[in-house]
């Protein structure tokens, strides 16, 4: 499964425990590889660091106002960006390629999804970003 799939099923996964509350190990696919549970864990580990660097770069929105599931990519991309190091994987992905992807899932998971909703930070701000 490639990795950009991977992403998705985190992202999904991710979503439906924020939503339901039902725990993170129940919306998981039944033999997920390892790479899904850990970004989708990691991301949900660092929730409340993650909603912060969204809500100081969300320009006229609160993170408490963004989507479920456009949080959830969100917050999947953050994580990789922020701490490659909870993640598993032979080479960290750049920021420009944990943006990419979160753009990607964005249109794959909800069509309807808009840039001018939230706004991802930039590889610059990411720099500066905790």
């Amino acid at each position: 499964m490639r990795r950009s799939a991977q992403r998705r099923d985190a992202v999904v996964a991710l979503y439906q425990h924020d939503l339901t509350g039902r725990p993170l190990e129940q919306t998981l696919s039944s033999g997920a590889p390892p790479f899904v549970g850990a970004l989708a864990r990691a991301a949900a580990e660092r929730a409340e660091e993650l909603d912060a660097v969204i809500d100081r770069h969300a320009r006229g929105w609160s993170v408490q106002r963004i989507q479920p599931l456009e949080r959830s990519i969100m917050r999947v991309a953050l994580v990789e960006m922020l701490h490659p190091e909870a993640v598993p994987a032979e080479q960290p992905i750049p920021p420009e390629g944990a943006i990419e992807e979160a753009v990607e899932n964005a249109k794959t998971c909800w069509p309807q999804s808009s840039a001018r909703c939230a706004r991802m930070p930039t590889p610059h701000e990411h720099r500066r970003a905790p």
